[in-house]
């Protein structure tokens, strides 16, 4: 079974680039019933499919994976210090300010824990 964000985040990727599922086609010389079927979570490409896919949807392999990828929290922050960029000077001080509490909460419960 093929975990069902991956294709969302295909379709997501495809849209955001303004392509329908014909012109994507076109461009990887899939069928449009293969995209489809990916989209779906009805199928998923081989190595070499994904990476024409991923090259004519200008993404990285992390870009479709990041939810299901246990190890890809640098790809997560990196998405997040983008968005954080955004915002206005106060909001981003805000965030930043809860963001270090939770972490040193984190590393505080972590040097409480008993060593072995």
């Amino acid at each position: 079974m093929i975990d069902k964000r991956v294709g969302k985040r295909f379709k997501q990727a495809r849209e955001n680039l303004g392509l329908t599922q014909e012109e994507l086609a076109e461009k990887t010389g899939f069928t449009t019933n293969y995209i489809s079927r990916i989209e779906r979570s009805a199928s998923f490409p081989r190595y070499d499919k994904l990476i024409i896919l991923l090259n004519a949807l200008e993404i990285s392999a992390d870009a479709i994976f990041c939810d299901v990828v246990l190890y890809a929290n640098g790809y997560k922050a990196s998405i997040l210090s983008n968005k954080l960029s955004t915002l206005e000077p106060e909001a981003q001080q805000r965030i930043l300010q809860m963001v270090e509490l939770m972490i040193q909460q984190e590393l505080d419960n972590k040097s409480s824990k008993p060593q072995c």
